[in-house]
């Protein structure tokens, strides 16, 4: 079982900031790739932006410039910084990690559950 679970959502007004955590537990051999992906009502979901095991990172172009991805390794934790939030960036965020099992080695995908960002103008 491997659980991720995001945290820092809330209530913004525009031009303001806020910090997702991306937090990944349970049976966890290493964890590769980790992205985070928002869905904004009546819309698909959308990739926002990924880092990789080396740190490698990339943005989509509505993002890029205001959100910065990291990661902690030793705390198998991913955040995503939002600075100059804007009534567009209202939506449920979503982490997704590619994780290696531990117990059967195989890799997936795991997804979070979602947190709420909503920007006020």
């Amino acid at each position: 079982q491997v659980q991720l679970v995001e945290s820092g959502g809330g209530l913004v007004q525009a031009g303001g900031s806020l910090r997702l955590s991306c937090a990944a537990s349970g049976s966890i051999a290493s964890i590769s790739a980790v992205g985070w992906y928002r869905q904004a009502p009546g819309n698909e979901r959308e990739f926002i932006a990924v880092i990789t095991s080396a740190g490698s990172t990339k943005y989509a172009d509505s993002v890029k410039g205001r959100f910065t991805i990291s990661r902690d390794n030793a705390r198998n934790t991913v955040y995503l910084q939002m600075n100059s939030l804007n009534p567009e960036d209202t939506a449920v965020y979503y982490c997704k990690a590619v994780v290696v099992h531990s117990n059967t080695f195989k890799t997936f995908d795991a997804w979070g559950q979602g947190t709420l960002v909503t920007v006020s103008s």
